[in-house]
């Protein structure tokens, strides 16, 4: 009997010091909007599509995509080891470009405006849309018109033609969505910075309103939970069959 209770306690001494194991969790966004630089009047917060690049000269053309993801299903105090952005371009007249990933700051809206499938033009905003200069429309603004966001791309990728398109995963991607995880009031999502200087260089994405399910953005975190210990109760058994 006492082996026994040796070996029980030398068991769950085992699994109470293992690591836990990491787990996979696939995101669509909770919200995406395109800034169009003409004016704080156009966004498209319920449009199927978002924008990223120049349609025009830079006056007229930049056009910037946010794109914000839930993650409050990660448990807290779990270590991000991986993290990898998923978007689907369905139109571009134009080569390849760069696209750059920049955490975003500060806090934005989507509201009802949609300016369909083409979207480039955009429409006119609504009552909490993002906007060139609103975070709210019509009330709260960027401080920095364009958008609030870090100085440095997290992750970067060349976009060509039609399809799927990842970014990630990256030290710096992984260390904005621990950020994330562990201080959910400083996840405001990514915005996509493309080159504005280059006539022409927009691409379209899908965003969450796509009504093909695949396409809608899509945030892949690899994390370990946080280690659980072997329950006290468990203990004052164990120890009670020694005594």
């Amino acid at each position: 009997m006492t082996a026994r209770i040796s070996t029980c306690i030398l068991l769950l001494a085992a699994l109470s010091a293992a690591p836990a194991l990491a787990d996979v969790a696939s995101f669509t966004s909770i919200q995406d909007n395109t800034l169009y630089v003409n004016d704080g009047e156009l966004s498209s917060g319920a449009g199927p599509t978002m924008f990223s690049g120049a349609t025009g000269a830079f006056g007229t053309g930049a056009r910037r995509a946010l794109v914000q993801f839930d993650l409050s299903s990660i448990p807290t105090g779990s270590t991000v080891t991986a993290v990898q952005l998923r978007l689907v371009v369905n139109q571009t007249v134009s080569g390849s470009y760069p696209i750059g990933v920049r955490r975003v700051t500060a806090s934005w809206g989507e509201g009802t405006s949609d300016a369909g499938d083409n979207g480039g033009q955009g429409t006119q905003a609504t009552a909490n849309d993002a906007t060139w200069l609103h975070r709210f429309y019509n009330g709260t603004f960027w401080t920095n018109p364009g958008g609030d966001f870090a100085g440095a791309n997290s992750a970067t990728t060349n976009v060509t033609g039609l399809g799927a398109y990842t970014w990630g995963s990256t030290a710096q991607m992984v260390f904005d969505v621990q950020g994330w995880v562990t201080n959910p009031a400083t996840n405001f999502g990514y915005l996509l910075l493309g080159n504005e200087a280059a006539v022409g260089s927009a691409k379209r994405f899908a965003t969450r309103e796509s009504t093909i399910e695949e396409n809608r953005p899509q945030l892949t975190v690899t994390y370990t939970p946080p280690s659980v210990p072997v329950a006290e109760s468990t203990w004052s058994r164990i120890k009670a069959l020694t005594q």
